[in-house]
């Protein structure tokens, strides 16, 4: 069975930085893509970004060029940095997997930015 466990959430002044991590266990198949999405209370699970095996990297216009996206295909592993934090970043961030088994979802990690 499949499992993307996130870790590195947290509470962060505005202006601050996080490390998201992600780890896939129980897969011998690796993710044709993996990515990290996003809920805030009362609106819709959104994109933030996304990396495909090969390194190409996709992220929402709200933060471009202040998170970055990578991965680690030996351990299965994708991390997103996250620096100059708005408050409305403040949300539960969920990691992604995606192969041709299907499309696997983390059980989400709160980041809260402090204004």
């Amino acid at each position: 069975q499949v499992q993307l466990v996130e870790s590195g959430g947290g509470l962060v002044q505005a202006g601050g930085s996080l490390r998201l991590s992600c780890t896939a266990s129980g897969s011998t198949f690796s993710f044709a893509t993996m990515g990290w999405y996003r809920q805030a209370p009362g609106k819709q699970r959104e994109l933030v970004a996304i990396i495909n095996s090969g390194g190409a990297t996709n992220y929402a216009d709200s933060v471009k060029g202040r998170f970055t996206i990578s991965r680690d295909n030996a351990k299965n592993t994708v991390y997103l940095q996250m620096t100059s934090l708005k408050s409305e970043d403040t949300a539960v961030y969920y990691c992604n997997g995606f192969n041709f088994r299907g499309t696997y979802w983390g059980q989400g990690t709160q980041v809260t930015v402090s204004s």
